[in-house]
This record gives structure tokens, sequence and C-alpha cells, in this order.
């Protein structure tokens, strides 16, 4: 199957040979072919292409999907009021995440699925292909395993977040559950196909030791490490995450130079959720010491129950851009490629030919719209591997041309 997607205002391709940072192209079209990208070109050259179908953009830009390097869409349980106490002035700390662990253990598998899945299609609405998704919110060896088992049904970027915090179980013996965590459950995720390992190291969660023994364990099971590093206090987790030669350090909230030259030597993407400092009110880090020290920088949701309930990576751009002093093309390029990179993908996060046809249609000529109208619906449609998967009506707009017969 060859699909035309034409009439394409804007068409950001992300290409690394282009010479600006989006590889931006006007009045472009594309073909996929069997979901792949096999041809980038003029709008005025595709009527010579063979296609069996063809896509109408209708004169509005395209970007390639969103890659979402960071959420944890698998729980239970509501954290609404937290939300509304922190907002009145309560300090955000780690130790929330128990009340989502209790309603976690409690909910069945179908409760924890079907929460999953309306979620996931919240996030392909709002354009994104590619979601992580993380254990973390069931800290016994049954209940971590059941996420993992719902999770790697619906991605392949899966992870084992059992090191998230410690269980009131092992609230006096903290060593004991890092023991649980390598001999038992390390071992069962790694048969499962999960890909990664993630730690919360932090203050209330898990020491630099420990965090180091649970990388360590994992890497020789084949799990490949990511870190949520530096979130709340400027520690040694982002030079841990460097030494580990992890894929990316998430948070990195508190990134000193030296911090940002490990990142940087070791290739580890700094993975910047603007969500959570937007609901904790903790102090937006400045990409522009990121990009300044040669860090490679991704923007992810976080998507949680407690310190950042938002599944929208146009709601995290408009952040970044307003508070985090990214500019737009630096945003869009961080929660496309930077995603990809941060889970070391080359076949998603681009538009260019071999990469997965995984896209997303505005409903604006330019892809300046996603930061320049927050909160407004900028997605029309959405696609992944050349398939549409979500579609918003427009009031602005005629409707995306549907796929059509050529």
């Amino acid at each position: 199957m060859r699909v035309l997607v034409t009439d394409i205002s804007e068409l950001v391709t992300n290409d690394p040979e282009a010479d600006d940072l989006l590889g931006v192209c006007h009045d472009a079209a594309f073909i996929a072919e069997d979901g792949i990208v096999a041809w980038v070109g003029p709008a005025s050259e595709a009527a010579a292409q063979p296609v069996d179908q063809v896509v109408r953009a209708r004169g509005r830009a395209v970007i390639p999907g969103f890659v979402d390097s960071h959420s944890h869409p698998l729980f239970a349980g509501d954290r609404s009021e937290e939300f509304a106490a922190r907002m009145a002035g309560s300090e955000y700390s780690a130790g929330g995440i128990r009340s989502t662990v209790d309603a976690t253990r409690k909910a069945s598998d179908q409760e924890l699925e079907d929460n999953l899945t309306r979620l996931i299609a919240q996030a392909e609405h709002s354009g994104t292909t590619t979601l992580e998704i993380k254990s973390g919110y069931g800290l016994t060896v049954d209940d971590e395993l059941r996420q993992l088992d719902i999770a790697v049904r619906y991605s392949p970027e899966t992870t084992l977040m059992a090191a998230h915090v410690v269980p009131p179980e092992y609230a006096e013996d903290p060593d004991g559950y890092v023991d649980l965590i390598i001999d038992r459950l390390i071992p069962a995720a790694a048969e499962r196909g999960v890909r990664w390992i993630d730690v919360f190291c932090e203050r209330g969660a898990f020491t630099e030791e420990q965090t180091d023994r649970l990388l360590t364990a994992g890497a020789q099971a084949g799990l490949l490490p990511r870190l949520h590093a530096n979130q709340l206090t400027a520690g040694g987790a982002l030079k841990l995450a460097a030494a580990h030669g992890a894929a990316s350090a998430d948070h990195a909230t508190f990134a000193s130079d030296e911090d940002l030259a490990a990142l940087a030597a070791a290739g580890t993407v700094a993975t910047l959720l603007p969500s959570i400092e937007f609901s904790t009110r903790q102090p937006y880090p400045d990409a522009r010491r990121y990009f300044a020290a040669g860090v490679t920088v991704a923007i992810a949701s976080d998507c949680n129950p407690g310190s950042g309930f938002s599944s929208s990576l146009p709601f995290c751009i408009a952040i970044a851009v307003r508070d985090m002093h990214f500019t737009v093309e630096q945003a869009l390029w961080a929660a496309t490629a930077g995603g990809a990179a941060a889970l070391r993908r080359t076949d998603i996060g681009r538009l260019t030919p071999g990469a997965r046809a995984d896209f997303a249609v505005l409903d604006a000529p330019g892809y300046r719209y996603l930061a320049y109208r927050p909160g407004v619906q900028q997605i029309a449609q959405v696609y992944r591997a050349g398939s549409l998967i979500a579609a918003n009506p427009s009031p602005y707009m005629s409707p995306a041309a549907p796929e059509e017969n050529a």
C-alpha cells in the first residue's frame, strides 16, 4: 500500500541533513509505503508518483508524531484533592505516590487496562504516536508484574520502575526492597520483553548507592537504564545517569554546569518535563543552559496522577517556549526527534525516507501555532505507520480529507 500525503503548507521532517533544525519543506508531499516513508518532495512532483491512496492536508502543516518518552499512565485512583492542596500552598514530595500505590493494588486488571487505554487515546488525540509506559504503582512482585503484562500489550517502550518509592512494607528495610527488585522483578521483567529500567533517585525515594545497584543489575539482565534525576534537589543523580550511560536522565530540574557536561559527554538525553514544574510550582529549568552545554534535550509529558496529570505534548511545548526559554523550533524538535533519541530510536520522530510514517496534520498553516495558540486543539488528524488513529473535528476549518482513493 502506497499512501500519498499532499497539499501540505509546511512539512516538518526533522531531517538531520537539512540546513535548519526542523528540516521544514513548503508546499510539500510525501509517500508512505507499507507504513514507512518512501519519498519526500515538492507537491508538484507528487503527481508523477504511483500511489494507492491520497491524504490531502488541505493547506495545513504536518509534523512528525510526538514521541512521549516518559509517562506513568498505568494506575488507579484519583489525586485531585492533593493537587488542589498543593495549589493552596502545600509542598510537593515523593510521598504522595503511596496513595496511588494503594489504589492500584486494589484495582482489577481490567480497571487498570481500561484506564490505560483511555489515557492512550487522549494522548493520541493530542498527536502522540509513541508512548513509553512505566510500572511503579504496585511495588509488590505480583502488582508490578501485572502492570508490565498490561503495558507490553500497548507499547514496546515499557519500563520497570518498581524503584519508584519504598513501599510501606519495607519502610524499615529499604535495602531489602532493593534486593527484592534485583532478585525477582528484574529477571521477570526481562523475560517479559520489558526494555527499560528506571529509578527515582531522590530524597524520599532511592539513594545513589541503591540506584547504582539497581541500574547495574538491570543492565546485567538486559534492561537499558534511564533515570528520574534531580527533580527536587541538586544531588549526584545526573552524574550517576551519565556514568551508567543512561539513555536519558529525566526531570533534571536542578543541574549544575558539571552535571550538564557529564550528560553531554555521555550522550545521555536530558528529558525535561514542563507540565511537572507547572503543576508543582517547582522552578522551571532554563533550557538555554542545556543547549549551550551540548546536551541533547527531549520534552515529555510525565503523565501521572500526582505531580502532573497531562498527556498533552502541545501543552508541554507551549510551557517550554513560554517559561523554559526554548525556541518554538527547539521545543517541537525536543518533543519529536528528542523523544526518539531518549528512547534510542531512529525510526520515529522524523519524516524522512526509512522512518515510520507517524505524523499529525495540524489544524493550522504552520507548526508555530502549537505554542502560538496554547490551550486550543491544533491537532486535526494523527497517523501511525500511515494509518489514521485519531481525528479531532474542527469548527474553524473544514475537516481534513480522510484517505481517498488515488
